[in-house]
């Protein structure tokens, strides 16, 4: 496989990685004032092959405990009265989001190079 499909390659599975990253924090972030609510981590793995540099291979559950609330009136309060918060850190989202962001535009501008300097080789060999 030439360099520049394989380049060019490599930037689409980090375009979809990067947008599979975007979505679970989307969905931390959609589901942070819901009690019990545990945060989605995705594990990342490196590829058998060249064409592909990562792959994300599940989605795991962030086994750190939410916040004990005490709210004995609510319906999902345990017998003491507490109930168990989301353990979603903001803050944390929005930075994993944007560091997602700018990878996924990484890997738009390293395809867009690529496909700059194929379209470059065709038209040279076309003369």
């Amino acid at each position: 496989m030439d360099s520049l499909k394989a380049t060019m390659l490599q930037a689409v599975s980090g375009m979809q990685l990067q947008s599979k990253r975007i979505d679970v924090s989307s969905q931390n972030v959609s589901n942070a004032d819901t009690p019990g609510y545990r945060r989605k981590i995705l594990s990342v793995e490196q590829a058998p092959t060249a064409a592909d540099a990562f792959i994300a291979t599940r989605v795991d559950l962030d086994e750190t405990e939410g916040e004990r609330l005490y709210d004995p009136a609510s319906p999902l309060s345990d017998e003491e009265g507490y109930v168990t918060a989301s353990n979603v850190s903001l803050v944390t989202e929005m930075a994993d989001m944007r560091e997602a962001n700018r990878s996924y535009e990484a890997n738009l501008n390293s395809f867009r190079q690529a496909r700059s300097m194929y379209q470059s080789l065709l038209d040279i060999l076309r003369r």
